[in-house]
């Protein structure tokens, strides 16, 4: 997955409006202008570098002056106390771009590192980790780009790229076959159909309206290697809900094709990150 950089450089000056607002009165005050610096950007953490070039283009955005050197790509594993990029150049835009270039690196680091977790967790099994669309709002590319980089795979992007009927989809249809009859008519022949699924005789259902793909939703392991017996591969199967590092192993052994995790982007931890700057 690439970024798109018209995208991205819209997401980071929002951020940077967002953050120096009328102009940062603290380092104004007590930066001469043409101050020049340098510093050291530092791994606090053991974790999977993602979102190094939007940090970089972050202050690129600011002073072209900026120059950033990077030791490591995204993708890659660091180890704690890693010197993972520097920064040379005027200070003053160097120090209003600080906290949200962290903020992004930070953030998108944190996700890529609990993927990667993830990952490994299931790697002996031929599962897939992959995403949902409880992202933060604005920020759903980058996020699912650093998920990538973690080694996991992307659902959707958005409601306009696949179908996925849901309880309430069902609800308002009368039915799981209406709601698969209804999409049939209206889309196209190249989007896949998924149907996320509570019990039983849903997934029957969903067999029987020949859905591409059938989300178990919040199944206990026992009964989610049962249902995948019943779809007989039928239809690709997704296991989705409370799926924490604890219980993802014996999710991954019931056979399931694919395990999606909002964790992934509603609750990773940053991963601990510092920019230390020196005087010139």
């Amino acid at each position: 997955m690439e970024l798109n950089w018209f995208i991205v450089d819209e997401i980071i000056k929002r951020s940077l409006n967002e953050d120096l607002g009328r102009g940062d009165i603290t380092t104004d005050s007590i930066v001469p202008a043409g101050t020049q610096t340098f510093g050291h950007f530092i791994a606090k953490q053991a974790g999977v570098i993602a979102g190094i070039t939007v940090l970089a283009r972050t202050f690129q955005l600011l002073s072209p002056d900026i120059q950033i050197r990077l030791r490591y790509q995204d993708g890659a594993k660091v180890a704690a106390g890693e010197l993972i990029a520097e920064v040379e150049g005027p200070a003053r835009p160097i120090l209003w771009g600080e906290r949200v270039a962290l903020n992004f690196l930070q953030r998108m680091c944190g996700i890529a590192s609990l993927t990667s977790k993830m990952v490994e967790v299931v790697s002996k099994y031929g599962v897939w980790i992959v995403d949902t669309r409880k992202t933060t709002p604005g920020l759903r590319l980058l996020e699912k780009y650093a998920v990538r980089q973690g080694g996991g795979v992307n659902h959707r992007m958005g409601l306009d790229d696949a179908v996925l009927i849901k309880d309430n989809h069902i609800a308002v249809a009368g039915g799981i076959r209406p709601a698969v009859e209804m999409v049939r008519k209206n889309v196209s022949h190249m989007v896949k159909i998924e149907v996320e699924v509570e019990n039983e005789n849903e997934v029957r259902e969903a067999i029987a309206a020949k859905a591409d793909v059938i989300m178990l939703d919040n199944m206990l392991p026992e009964k989610i290697a049962a249902m995948v017996k019943i779809i007989n591969k039928a239809a690709l199967v997704e296991a989705s809900g409370n799926v924490q590092l604890e219980n993802l192993a014996a999710i991954a052994k019931t056979g399931v094709d694919f395990i999606s995790v909002g964790a992934l982007t509603h609750s990773a931890s940053s991963l601990d990150i510092s920019l230390d700057l020196f005087h010139r």
